[in-house]
């Protein structure tokens, strides 16, 4: 969601707290546009993050509710650029999306993050983006690392405009960091 985190996807390097160095996408330029959204679904945490600790954050678009995102302008290339990254594969080849197109969603294998979604359309582009193939009741949920939540928080404050507090209460909620941590505590972290 932050647009500072999104630069080490596109020009690679190791983002601030993270175990991994990212290779970075073919077109480093920045989106041409980045703009708030609202996507319906649901957030949740699950599994085990190699680059944070902790549960990665997952999209599920057939849960209850709506989450906040950001939506970048890129390339076909930089799309699979960025994908590919999080699905531990080499960029440089870019994505088939005829059938996340056609049909709104399209497995690319069966780990994470990889399956495509086509979450509707803003301003005549498709609104794709990447998550797990399985739905929030099929795994077990796993509380976030702090140096995660940070991340997202920053973003969604950044993206939104949203205070620290509501973005806190908001990631609070969420399935896997529910029960783990507090809206204060999240907010807090934006401090320490």
């Amino acid at each position: 969601m932050h647009l500072d985190r999104l630069d080490y996807y596109l020009a690679g390097g190791r983002p601030p707290g993270g175990r991994r160095v990212y290779r970075g996408c073919r077109d480093s330029r920045r989106p041409a546009r980045s703009v708030p959204a609202m996507l319906p679904g649901l957030m949740y945490f699950a599994t085990e993050s190699r680059v944070w600790t902790g549960g990665s954050a997952f999209y599920d678009p057939d849960g209850e509710g709506e989450l906040p995102a950001r939506a970048h302008l890129v390339t076909v290339d930089q799309f699979s650029d960025i994908a590919a990254q999080e699905m531990y594969r080499e960029p440089g080849q870019d994505l088939d999306l005829t059938e996340v197109l056609a049909r709104g969603r399209a497995r690319m294998g069966p780990g994470r993050y990889e399956m495509l979604v086509c979450a509707g359309e803003r301003d005549g582009y498709p609104v794709l983006t990447f998550t797990a193939p399985w739905r929030r009741e099929d795994v077990a949920v796993n509380p976030p690392a702090a140096v995660y939540l940070r991340h997202l928080l920053a973003g969604i404050v950044a993206a939104h405009g949203w205070s620290a507090l509501r973005a806190a209460e908001y990631l609070a909620g969420c399935p896997g960091a529910a029960g783990h941590w507090t809206a204060a505590e999240i907010a807090g972290l934006l401090t320490d």
